[in-house]
């Protein structure tokens, strides 16, 4: 079975956001970049079937090279090869038409895809590679098993879980549940050694639209002043809630 793990390139979530040029660009300076978390359960699911069931795994981005440490570390995880698409991931059907080539050209049986990216949270790419690709598509997937040609998968609906079979080949948006948070894999020294010999292929973009374009930013409002209130003075409390949260 050949595996294939579409890695983003997102900002670590405790980094400071900033935007420049009016608030239409995003500030890279000063920011710790890692796997988008929604990959990296991913990822770690696809190392399972390449231990249990011989399953090849590649690892693709699109973006430019300030992306490769990011590729790289999914190299020193266990992927075979990585895969970077030289060109700037400017919307989700851009994405999507550069990831399809990719998945055309090697063949893959299985696609893994965050169900979005924790940067921009379009939540648009899976289900369009699927489309583009002709494969079957199964989205918020919290549980996978394959057995030849068929796959079970489980994935989270409103107020609960439903599970269903399926061909391959298959695209998924894969998230936290997919694999458990103490199951990730934390690169050792091994790894990142053999990473710096493992392919990283550079291929060029394909011809295509880009359908949006993000006009503006803008952060959220800074919160407001925090009255505290001694838990003795009900009254206080009462009045406040009233008065000016207006909230009773």
């Amino acid at each position: 079975m050949k595996i294939l793990v579409c890695i983003s390139h997102v900002p670590d979530t405790t980094s400071k956001i900033n935007f420049t040029e009016g608030d239409t660009k995003f500030d890279t300076n000063g920011v710790q970049f890692v796997i988008n978390p929604n990959d990296e359960f991913g990822l770690t699911r696809a190392m399972w079937f390449k231990e249990k069931q011989g399953a090849s795994v590649d690892v693709v981005n699109v973006g430019g090279a300030e992306t490769e440490p990011t590729l790289r570390k999914a190299l020193a995880i266990g992927a075979d090869n990585a895969i970077r698409v030289n060109t700037e991931a400017t919307d989700g059907f851009y994405v999507a038409k550069q990831l399809a080539k990719v998945v055309q050209d090697g063949g893959y049986d299985l696609v893994i895809a965050g169900r979005e990216s924790i940067d921009y949270n379009g939540g648009m790419v899976p289900g369009m590679l699927a489309t583009l690709t002709g494969a079957n598509f199964v989205n918020t997937c919290i549980g996978l098993e394959v057995e030849g040609d068929t796959a079970t998968a489980i994935r989270e609906i409103d107020g609960g879980k439903e599970t269903s079979t399926t061909k391959l080949p298959l695209v998924v948006g894969g998230q936290k549940g997919l694999v458990e948070e103490s199951d990730l894999r934390i690169p050792n020294m091994r790894g990142i050694m053999m990473a710096r010999k493992k392919p990283l292929t550079v291929v060029e973009p394909v011809e295509t639209s880009v359908e949006t374009k993000a006009v503006k930013f803008e952060k959220p409002a800074p919160k407001g002043e925090v009255t505290l209130v001694s838990p003795d003075n009900v009254g206080q409390l009462v009045e406040l809630l009233h008065n000016e949260a207006k909230a009773i």
